[in-house]
């Protein structure tokens, strides 16, 4: 991101609820996890605690079932109050589970929480050495080792502190966008909602009915589209880009041009921005199945709109001055790509994936052709057909009861669309042909009038947002999440989360579930007048700091790490100043610094040196020390 113009210094340490002597010796404990035999059906968990019960300053080491459990949290809890413990240690699956968890027993027995550290001893050990039991408990006690000699070097830390704005962006008006925004306003919350088009509502906006509850999308649109135009805590900006983002959660500052009414480029400031850029659908390109080639094939948007236009009273379904009587419906055109069989896109990248919405979607068609035309033969040919959500399979049944005649191709024959004889003598009739796999293989040809392409979703064309917000796409191109579960609609971007598909393939109830998800969680940001983080950034020891610039042109987050002019000794020098909202503790700059200047805070060099020495020392209670192979 872009500088922003608010210097955020970490705060200073606070001193330890249980202050000790400084010559006094630390007082650890040791909590083990089983993990349920997760970690204890391969790793000798009593045989771990006690053996590092011997490591220095260790006083407690115990082994439970669960800990992560209440009864598990408040055995840690307890130890602290009664034994007076200093530091801890807890051993179990990995940190992205339960660190937040542990630190909360932590500081319930009044310790700091970043004087405790967490060892991954489930999928570092167990789960990695499944077949050496052995070899998978001396490592978990090396890693206990490391974690202890860690502790001796570690002090205890505070969140950060930074201002925060109570006012949201959501970039993009369409149904994820305007549910975002509606969800954020009714909790008090100030919203800009940015539309980059005329209207509101997105791709919902060219479609007819929608499955499950074949109600009309329209309807949706303008029962959304209300909510957010009246309501007094959303502001709309139609005909709208943002051009530009810096500045971390709390803090964003946007610039937004507003291209319509001719207004130049105007900034404001956010606390948190929720992505709602929605998706594009798959183009064939030319040729492609004979698309734009031949006038009777035509995409799945195109086709919604012929059936949009044509009125209910009507008892013909025409195209291009031509009466249809059969009509194929093709799967899987832009989805699922395989390599060798389709030609990639102009972008070079082969749509592997699945668009999940394309098969609900052809069917409810294919059924909607039947009630409104029966004359209409209908003609399905897929590949799989994938009706996953809640009371989507009954559309496949409702289309077979209907008359759906279905056909089934292997990925790697995709079916052949040709210009028939009669079409070329200009009656316009086309042919499918594939090998069909319902018929063991058969070689069938079927004329129909018009050939439907399924298209699939492809991610929205937001390559400079992507590259101003330093934001994560997996290999399909979407926007990624941190992770599907833990943090489905965050990314690696404090305060910039996901809405919709932008995020990938969804369907309607999902989109409008990412989106009110998004919106509880930036609501959440909201909650306090101060946005806290980690307190794992960098930090530079002046006195050491030569000047010499070689951290800021390493670090990869713009205006994380910068030189300022500062008096020193009645000099004007230049030092490096860290920018704790934006710093995200990489530690790239400490590997350049020639001084050893700068370190981050709860991983500083001397932590991994203590370590590193844990790792290597003999294990206590043995005479000699295994080879490293057996713990690699």
């Amino acid at each position: 991101m872009s500088e922003h113009n608010q210097q955020v210094q970490p705060q200073k340490n606070k001193p330890m609820q249980n202050e000790r002597a400084a010559d006094a010796p630390l007082r650890i404990g040791v909590y083990i996890c089983r993990c349920g035999g997760n970690i204890s059906d391969v790793v000798d968990v009593d045989r771990v605690a006690e053996t590092v019960k011997l490591l220095p300053d260790v006083v407690t080491a115990k082994v439970h079932t669960f800990a992560c459990s209440d009864p598990g949290q408040q055995t840690i809890t307890n130890d602290i109050l009664e034994q007076n413990l200093d530091r801890v240690v807890v051993a179990s699956c990995t940190p992205f589970l339960h660190e937040q968890t542990f630190r909360g027993a932590v500081s319930r027995g009044g310790l700091n929480p970043y004087l405790y550290e967490h060892v991954n001893i489930r999928e570092q050990a167990s789960w990695a050495h499944k077949h050496d039991p052995e070899g998978a408990t001396i490592k978990a006690i090396r890693m206990i080792a490391a974690a202890v000699g860690k502790l001796h070097h570690v002090e205890p830390l505070e969140q950060i502190k930074l201002p925060n704005h109570r006012r949201a962006l959501v970039v993009g008006g369409g149904i994820a966008g305007m549910k975002a925004a509606s969800e954020l306003a009714g909790r008090g919350i100030k919203v800009l909602l940015v539309e980059s088009s005329q209207r509101l509502g997105g791709q919902l906006n060219d479609r007819g009915r929608v499955y499950p509850t074949e109600r009309d999308a329209k309807e949706l649109v303008e029962e959304l589209a209300r909510r957010v135009r009246t309501h007094s805590n959303i502001e709309i900006l139609m005909q709208s880009n943002v051009t530009a983002v810096s500045g971390f959660i709390g803090n964003f500052k946007v610039a937004i041009r507003t291209e319509a009414a001719g207004i130049p480029v105007t900034e404001t400031t956010v606390g948190a921005i929720i992505m709602a850029t929605g998706f594009r659908p798959y183009v064939p390109q030319d040729g492609e199945f004979l698309y734009r080639t031949e006038p009777g094939v035509v995409t799945m948007p195109e086709f919604l709109q012929l059936l949009r236009s044509t009125p209910d009273a009507a008892r013909k379904l025409t195209w291009n001055g031509r009466v249809i009587r059969n009509i194929a419906f093709l799967h899987c055109v832009g989805s699922r790509q395989l390599d060798g069989v389709h030609e990639p896109p102009p972008n070079g990248r082969l749509n592997t994936y699945c668009s999940r919405t394309c098969c609900t979607t052809i069917l409810q068609q294919a059924l909607e052709v039947r009630h409104r035309f029966p004359s209409v033969g209908v003609f399905d040919f897929y590949r799989d057909i994938r009706t996953y959500g809640r009371g989507e399979e009954n559309y496949y049944s409702a289309a077979s009861r209907a008359g759906v005649t279905f056909f089934r191709y292997n990925g790697e024959e995709p079916p052949r669309v040709e210009l028939t004889p009669r079409a070329r003598a200009k009656e316009g009739v086309l042919s499918v042909t594939l090998n069909d796999t319902l018929t063991w293989g058969t070689e069938l040809s079927v004329p129909v009038d018009m050939v439907v392409l399924g298209t699939g979703m492809m991610p929205g064309e937001i390559a400079d947002l992507i590259e101003q917000m330093k934001l994560a796409t997996g290999e399909d191109g979407f926007l990624q999440e941190v992770h599907p579960k833990l943090r489905p609609v965050e990314v690696s971007v404090n305060g910039i989360l996901l809405a919709g598909t932008a995020q990938g393939p969804m369907n309607i109830q999902e989109t409008l579930a990412a989106a009110g998800a998004a919106a509880v969680k930036a609501a959440a940001m909201f909650a306090r007048e101060d946005v806290e983080l980690n307190p794992y950034v960098a930090e530079v020891d002046l006195s050491r700091c030569c000047g010499e610039a070689l951290c800021v042109t390493q670090c990869d987050y713009e205006g994380a790490l910068q030189m300022v002019s500062m008096e020193v000794e009645g000099a004007t020098v230049e030092r490096a100043q860290v920018n704790a909202g934006l710093c995200v503790g990489c530690g790239a700059c400490v590997a350049v610094c020639p001084n050893r200047a700068i370190d981050v805070n709860g991983w500083r060099l001397d932590q991994f040196e203590a370590m590193v020495d844990g790792i290597a020392a003999a294990i206590p209670g043995q005479e000699c020390t295994p080879e490293l192979v057996n713990i690699h």
